[in-house]
């Protein structure tokens, strides 16, 4: 799969703020060689996506877990008709999700 001109301007982005080469392969379910394509240049002189636009660091798998964990015990607490707490778990996993982690 190639990278879209937008998808290559966060690649450049998630680099320069210091990610970790394989976690950013990760969120695209790449390999790594396509991100070195990005940072060698084979898309242009493309500029990379301000913070604003990037995905959390850190990679997506263990991310992926833990929300999927809260969106289990929502699923519980809507069963149980307990939509306020079900509310509360599915917005705490999100933050969690969206957490910058080194």
């Amino acid at each position: 799969m190639a990278f879209s001109n937008k998808e290559a301007s966060i690649v450049l982005g998630m680099v320069a703020r210091g990610d970790k080469r394989h976690d950013i392969a990760a969120w695209y379910g790449e390999n790594q060689a396509r991100v070195a394509e990005v940072e060698q240049g084979q898309y242009g002189n493309l500029a990379a996506a301000p913070s604003d636009e990037l995905p959390p660091r850190g990679a997506p798998g263990p991310k992926g877990r833990r929300l999927r964990g809260k969106v289990g015990k929502a699923i519980e607490a809507l069963e149980n008709k307990d939509a306020a707490t079900a509310l509360q778990i599915l917005k705490d996993g999100l933050a969690d999700f969206l957490k910058n982690e080194t």
